[in-house]
């Protein structure tokens, strides 16, 4: 008979494959979507990035949500929401139907997001729970490669409008949420969850980490991919065909680096991770040949795996009860530049794309700076390596 954890691990991990099958769908669609339904440039992209990250800078509000919603019944809500927004998407071809039906998409995406982290650091014990990360990563690239293909047949071969991708990616996930709502029961929570705002002082590094690693990631969310549309002229269905290479690779390693990670601690897996960030944000801003921007595109995405552990880190230094507060807070920090930082440095782009990237190398060597200080052993107590009063509560 199955024991309780092992239901807790299928239940994360079947909404892990749910996500990306409406998320993958809109991200690998998004850039010539925009560009020949909508005529975007440059700015609009930006302004519809930031509007995308407004949701995420709002995800402290999830505590509140749980007085009235229990959590994992608030994961379920959430990705339907993310659901029904990707196949409303399709419908409305224009800048201001962008823009509505991107903020309905995100909001149920940060929400998913937010509480399945929370999910995760409650449910799976410390030692497990870095492999157990990596292998969600495997279980989000497997679905992220069936969408992927499935954009890259129905657009290319079938000749789809996106209309119909839009609604039949979207409906999908929908069907998935649908089955895990019916076929998992509501679990007891292993700790009880504060459902009020908590910032702590002695977790001042996991949130610098946070706010650093929101602001690199949308130089590539945001413009690694607009980049290869506009400047390489890339078509949806090779954009398709990039990303699904990029989750070929997750699908295969990113259990391995999870459970890797559990081994060589977190500090060393972070030096790796942001080293390898300069060089590739550099490459960014000086690469000439479409093959070098595409190579560049597949590396960067490797590394996405490493930012487990930062969640890790986390996990060993925090209280159990803080694990739901925690995670709407980290997310609105990973957010502050992500509301910010795609409509500013859209109108960047429009002088400089290279300024752009040669910004987020900038980010990645403070980021590896802020890394060094992670401990070799973190927990309670031991939350920084360096001897200062900031490390108290």
């Amino acid at each position: 008979m199955m024991t309780d954890q092992k239901h807790r691990e299928q239940f994360l991990l079947l909404l892990a494959f749910a996500m990306p099958i409406a998320f993958s769908t809109w991200m690998a669609l998004l850039n010539n979507f925009s560009i020949e339904a909508a005529d975007f440039t440059g700015r609009e992209i930006g302004i519809l990035q930031s509007l995308r990250e407004v949701p995420g800078f709002l995800a402290f509000t999830a505590v509140f949500v749980l007085w009235i919603v229990h959590e994992q019944r608030f994961a379920i809500l959430s990705l339907a929401m993310l659901g029904v927004g990707v196949m409303l998407t399709g419908f409305f071809p224009t800048v201001l139907g962008l823009y509505v039906t991107t903020v309905l998409m995100s909001i149920g995406f940060h929400y998913f997001e937010t509480i399945n982290q929370s999910l995760t650091l409650q449910w799976l014990p410390k030692e497990h729970a870095p492999e157990f990360m990596g292998k969600a990563l495997s279980i989000k690239a497997v679905a992220a490669i069936v969408s992927f293909g499935g954009v890259w047949f129905t657009i290319d071969y079938l000749q789809w409008p996106y209309v119909w991708v839009y609604s039949l990616f979207g409906g999908l996930t929908l069907l998935v949420v649908l089955f895990a709502a019916l076929r998992y029961p509501q679990f007891a929570a292993r700790a009880p969850q504060s459902k009020k705002l908590i910032l702590r002082r002695r977790y001042w590094l996991f949130y610098f980490l946070t706010f650093l690693s929101g602001a690199r990631r949308q130089i590539f969310v945001v413009f690694a991919g607009f980049l290869m549309v506009e400047k390489f002229g890339y078509s949806a269905g090779q954009i398709a065909l990039l990303l699904l290479a990029n989750h070929f690779f997750n699908m295969f390693f990113a259990r391995k680096v999870g459970a890797w990670i559990g081994v060589i601690g977190e500090r060393k897996a972070l030096t790796i991770e942001y080293l390898g960030l300069i060089l590739v944000f550099s490459g960014y801003a000086v690469a000439t040949s479409p093959w070098v921007a595409a190579s560049l595109y597949v590396i960067d995405h490797l590394f996405f795996a490493f930012a487990i552990a930062i969640k890790t880190y986390f996990q060993k230094i925090a209280d159990p009860q803080d694990m739901a507060s925690t995670a709407g807070v980290s997310f609105t920090i990973n957010h502050i530049a992500a509301v910010v930082l795609p409509a500013i440095l859209g109108l960047v782009w429009l002088v400089s794309p290279a300024a752009v990237f040669y910004l987020g190398a900038a980010l990645a060597g403070v980021s590896l700076i802020a890394s060094q200080w992670i401990p070799l052993a973190p927990a309670p107590g031991q939350e920084v390596s360096l001897r200062t009063s900031l490390a108290t509560r």
